[in-house]
């Protein structure tokens, strides 16, 4: 006899917790005869037409206004997620939706260079991992000397710079880039609160602006 497999406990393990989100994936799975509508459990044998047609036919999403207009946009059904961890967009990550709602605006906007002044260590190693792949960046060390000549440089060649004012940055390198006259102070955005997602919402206001 081979292996069976709860039905809704192996949905749940795709974030198909919510009784319409199962229900659906239910209907759509007995209507390609993968599972018995009758019958909870359903063969192992079957699990992988079930995972490629949840796939093919569904997008996991959270509630996210962002996520849910790419879900809309995707061309699958959308079926809400809990927990949020689940959502194909942002994996329930504040910071990763921020992230991605990011690059969206890049995109949009032609930004292609971007500076960010300040931040820990471990942010920026942060940033250069989720950013580095779509976008060129120079991070400064905020507790570094930075020269104006070097500033001025910075500001020449990137499309946006973000001075982020809440973390580690010492104020005689932040003014280099924040006292520029126009038009390069245009491209420069002051950041006072904490947080990668809090750094990128501000960014995202200004180009939307």
């Amino acid at each position: 006899m081979s292996a069976d497999r709860d039905i809704d406990e192996w949905l749940a393990g795709h974030g198909l917790t919510l009784p319409a989100s199962r229900e659906r994936a239910r209907a759509c799975l007995a209507e390609e005869k993968i599972i018995n509508p009758k019958k909870a459990r359903m063969s192992e044998q079957k699990l992988e037409r079930a995972t490629a047609l949840l796939a093919e036919r569904f997008y996991r999403v959270c509630g996210a206004p962002a996520c849910l207009q790419v879900a809309h946009a995707s061309g699958r059904e959308p079926v809400t997620v809990e927990p949020r961890t689940h959502c194909e967009r942002c994996g329930g990550s504040d910071n990763r939706r921020a992230v991605v709602d990011f690059l969206e605006a890049c995109h949009r906007k032609s930004i292609r260079r971007l500076v960010v002044v300040g931040g820990s260590p471990a942010v920026r190693e942060e940033l250069e991992d989720q950013l580095g792949t779509r976008l060129e960046l120079r991070m400064v060390d905020g507790t570094e000397r930075r020269t104006a000549d070097k500033a001025r440089h910075d500001l020449d060649w990137a499309d946006l710079v973000l001075v982020w004012g809440a973390t580690e940055l010492h104020h005689k390198v932040s003014e280099h880039y924040t006292g520029m006259p126009p038009p390069l102070n245009r491209k420069v955005v002051h950041v006072v609160r904490r947080g990668v997602a809090s750094l990128l919402a501000e960014a995202i206001t200004h180009l939307n602006r």
